[in-house]
């Protein structure tokens, strides 16, 4: 999973004409720590995806702007537009995550 580290590289990503997938965390998360343990699994299984990830206090208004309210949360985006959201209560396990991708991408 690529760190996305500047919001042009955020900017540039967005802009694929296939869907690429986004996580968005915090350092200090523990939550973000507990999806990190199983998130290999669901990579594996949408490995034809492109997955990256944002620190949301890296990325001043990161977060504000795409209305992540919690982490750690999973984006998808499109074309500059963001297509789908799964917000951080729906991100606790590795079946609830790839349900939503599941759903989301086919």
């Amino acid at each position: 999973m690529e760190l996305i580290e500047t919001q042009a590289r955020f900017d540039e990503i967005i802009q694929s004409a296939d869907p690429v997938i986004i996580k968005f965390f915090a350092g200090w998360c523990p939550d973000c720590r507990r999806f990190d343990m199983f998130s290999g699994q669901v990579m594996e299984a949408f490995s034809n995806y492109s997955w990256y990830e944002v620190n949301i206090d890296e990325i001043e208004g990161i977060a504000q702007k795409y209305e992540v309210m919690g982490i750690p949360s999973v984006l998808i985006f499109q074309n500059g537009e963001k297509l789908a959201h799964q917000h951080s209560a729906y991100t606790k396990t590795p079946e609830e995550v790839t349900e939503f991708l599941e759903q989301q991408l086919g």
